[in-house]
Parts: C-alpha cells; structure tokens; sequence
C-alpha cells in the first residue's frame, strides 16, 4: 500500500478538468484502501498538445497531431518509472497502448452528452440562419454541417473561461463543451441546453475516465481493481472496438454511443464526410459479452456502405 513516505504518484494534464479528474481518481483511491491523502501524489505533466494548443489556439486539432500528443509524454513518464499511474479522459485516448501499458480501469462514466453553450441563444434548434458557431471537434463540425448547413462555422479552442470570454466578444453566437467536464467542474450551468445523443451523438468514450498503468505492476493492478466500474468498461469495450475498427482518429469524424438495456449492450455509431454533406449510421444490439465483436462488425458495416474516399476534404 502506498504511505505518505511513499507515496503513489498519479499523472496528468494541467487543466482544471484533467486535475479535476486526477483528483476524483484519488479521493476514490482513499475511500476504497482507507489511506489519507499523503498517500497520493499528484504530478503535472506537460504534453506536446498542451503546448501546441497554446501556440497555435487556432488550429485544429488534427493540424497539430491529434490524439497521442495529449498522452505521449504522460506514458512515457510511467513507462520510465516517474509515475505509478495515469489518468486520462477516454475520448482522448488512442485505441491502442504502447507495449508495457494497460488500460483496464474505468471510473463511473459522467452524463455523455454535448452541452449547448450561448449567451443568446437556449438550444442549437433556437439558432437563426447564419449564425457563427465555434468548435474545435471535427466531430462537431461535421454534424453541424450536416444537420444544420444554414451555420457558419469557425475553429474555436480554450478552457471554458476562455470560450466564453470568445462568445462575449462575439466571435460566435454559441460553442460546445462535454457536459461530463462541466460536471465535474461544477459549472453545468453553463451549458444552455444538453443535446439528446438522437440529435448529436456524442464522441467515443465521451465522458468516461480512463486510468492507466504499467502492465506488469500487479500492486498498481489490485490498488485499481475495487474503483474499476464494470458496467463503463463494458460500454467502452464496444465503442472502443468501433473507432479501432474504423481506424479513427482526430481526422476523421466519428460518433459512438452504447448503452446497457435489458441485459444486452446497444450501439450507436455514425461516420461523417469531414465537410458534412454526408453522414452514415447504424447500430447494433446484442450481448454484453460479444460487445468488442459487436463494435467491429458496426464500423466493418459503416465502412461497407461508405463511397471510396468518404473521409477525404474535399
């Protein structure tokens, strides 16, 4: 067990959400061994991604790397010794690991839906024709492309302070935030309206959080197994498998969404023409058991029924 003498060192991002979440990991940590605060440690580290955000605000995401740049330098860190553990928001992370690292602990997942953020406006149907509209996800884009062409679309990054200093000084009419993270910030009031996953499902893993760890380090692997919520591992398990399968990645757009109903495992998914003239969706009901399988075979069907060159720009 880990002692104020030695204690175990938990990574992560600097922002207040990825703090808020390394913070939740040990107070659950605490509550499940009975150990004081002293026996945790948390340790900010900077990633490629934070820097490049803060360099280029204006780029998106795709154009700086994508996904890996916010997990390199945290996996490297454990992999060399530095840290005991990880934490990371599963939205974030690629859907493979580095050799050595293992994911296999899952928090209680947080509400997954988008969050409708204006200063004017209640919900994106309240929207006028032509409005400007900020976001940063390809995801987001892509489907406000396609369910609301009439927008006008701009790149728009920051914490929340940040956006909605932007929305005050009118650089858009409304954005959109994961109403997980303003959860855990404690500023869902922010959020105008939550968007149904009928109208905007979500991305992948959406509102879960993820902790990582060495794969050989079985004290790690027993201090983890009894905050381990079975039930997101099992969602996560069939979106996982999706966006593996589709190959996905912060160029492609990609939405995902599984539940648990009546004993078996639901799964929506939706790929986008990166411009949205074109959204193709389907989903799958079956087994918890089967829910890898059931990923794969929605996204082999996605990709089946998609033209050559649906993910290029066009």
């Amino acid at each position: 067990m880990p002692t104020e003498k030695s204690p175990l060192k938990i990574g992560t991002r600097g922002s207040p959400l990825a703090l808020a979440q390394a913070f939740e990991t040990r107070d659950r940590l605490m509550a499940a061994h009975g150990l004081p605060e002293g026996a945790f440690e948390i340790v900010v580290i900077s990633t490629s991604g934070d820097n490049a955000a803060l360099i280029a605000a204006d780029k998106p995401l795709k154009e700086l790397g994508g996904k890996g740049l916010f997990t390199k330098e945290i996996e490297e860190a454990m992999l060399a010794g530095r840290i005991d553990i990880a934490v990371h928001s599963m939205k974030d992370m690629p859907t493979e690991q580095p050799e050595g690292l293992l994911l296999d602990c899952y928090l209680p997942r947080e509400d997954t839906r988008d969050a409708f953020v204006s200063l004017a406006h209640g919900s994106l149907a309240d929207l006028p024709t032509g409005a400007v509209v900020g976001t940063s996800s390809l995801r987001r884009r892509a489907q406000l492309a396609y369910r609301r062409p009439d927008l006008t679309l701009v790149e728009f990054r920051g914490n929340v302070q940040t956006r909605l200093r932007k929305l005050e000084e009118g650089v858009a009419s409304a954005t959109f935030l994961a109403m997980a993270g303003l959860n855990r910030l404690g500023k869902a009031a922010v959020a105008r309206s939550a968007i149904p996953p009928e109208e905007m499902l979500p991305a992948v893993a959406q509102g879960a959080i993820g902790i990582e760890r060495r794969a050989a380090d079985a004290r790690c692997a027993a201090l983890l197994a009894p905050i381990h919520d079975g039930p997101t591992g099992e969602r996560l398990s069939a979106e996982r498998a999706f966006l593996a399968t589709l190959d996905g990645s912060c160029e492609t757009p990609i939405a995902g969404l599984a539940l648990l109903e009546g004993g078996e495992i639901w799964l929506r998914g939706e790929i986008l023409r990166p411009d949205g003239s074109e959204a193709i969706g389907g989903d799958r009901r079956g087994a918890i058991s089967d829910a890898a399988e059931l990923g794969a075979d929605l996204a082999r069907e996605l990709l089946g029924l998609a033209p050559k060159g649906f993910f290029d720009w066009r």
